[in-house]
């Protein structure tokens, strides 16, 4: 009788840790994990099976706009929007989250936020930068499946997906756009080059900031592109003019209000093809995050779903 007992007991812990797991984890029905990623209010550890040995981090920030909203069939009613922010070299995914100001900018407008973590602190950008660059790892690939895990579990509208990042973070938010166009509706470069062959057969929008007096990722061009080569960076303007031309744009002349005072903006606006250029020019900035960055992205972002 007491094998009977204990065999019902972890029976029934056994069903209450899956009822934890996969239950209701708020109001309208929202489940506790949707295909194993936490659908609660806050910031939340996750690992990637990428299909290598060990795995891949990130974290995600779930607003309360989303955990708490409408849920249909265990999925948001609306999807939201996906961000995904990534780090500067030698970085982390947590300093990320803390430099850029997204997890407030996500509370207040209701879209996910995703900071992965790169390969020993750094990101393939194409030729540029460190470990990642030397071991020819594939962040192009993690990226992906990190969307695909989000939009595939119906958490992010696949429309909305926007990639972001900083210093070499931009440069890998660029390699991103250049290669799964399909995937990223916009992209967000602060103080990065343009350092990978690009072809991306469609039009993706862009908003790019960089500072005058960044000495890491010169404005005119300029310094290493990486420890072991010794090219210079390309000048911000080559970015700027790649991407107008792949999305058929004029010259960058509408003003865009800009939210300090030493940022000048231009914009190309939005073209027959449904994307723009904007490009913000951070008069004596460096090499830095600049301060309201993460506002002025986000009312870009919302702006640029990606064209049907």
């Amino acid at each position: 009788m007491r094998r009977i007992g204990f065999v019902v007991l972890a029976v029934a812990l056994a069903l209450a840790g899956c009822t934890a797991e996969t239950g209701d984890g708020g109001e309208g029905g929202r489940p506790a994990k949707v295909d194993g990623i936490p659908t609660a209010q806050g910031t939340h550890k996750q690992k990637l099976d990428v299909g290598t040995v060990g795995h891949r981090e990130f974290l995600l920030h779930v607003p309360a706009k989303v955990a708490d909203g409408e849920w249909r069939d265990g999925k948001p009613a609306d999807p939201p929007a996906l961000v995904v922010a990534l780090h500067g070299g030698l970085a982390t995914m947590e300093k990320m989250a803390e430099l850029s100001g997204f997890n407030r900018q996500s509370d207040e407008s209701g879209f996910l936020v995703a900071y992965p973590n790169g390969f020993m602190t750094t990101w393939n950008a194409g030729d540029c930068c460190g470990a990642a660059k030397l071991g020819d790892v594939d962040d192009v690939g993690f990226l992906t499946k990190l969307i695909d895990k989000l939009t595939g579990a119906g958490l992010a509208d696949p429309s909305r997906v926007y990639v972001t990042g900083f210093s070499n973070g931009a440069g890998m938010a660029y390699r991103m756009a250049c290669e799964k166009p399909g995937k990223v509706a916009a992209i967000g470069v602060v103080e990065g080059a343009l350092v990978t062959d690009c072809d991306p057969g469609e039009p993706v929008s862009a908003m790019i900031f960089h500072g005058t007096a960044d000495g890491s990722v010169p404005y005119n061009g300029g310094g290493n592109r990486d420890f072991n080569d010794r090219r210079p960076f390309p000048p911000v303007s080559k970015a700027v003019e790649f991407w107008r031309r792949a999305g058929g744009l004029p010259e960058p002349e509408k003003r865009v209000k800009a939210l300090t005072g030493n940022t000048e903006c231009q914009s190309t606006g939005k073209g027959e093809r449904g994307v723009a250029v904007t490009f913000c020019k951070i008069n004596g900035g460096g090499h830095e995050w600049p301060d309201r960055a993460g506002a002025m992205l986000w009312d870009f972002f919302a702006a640029h779903p990606r064209p049907e």
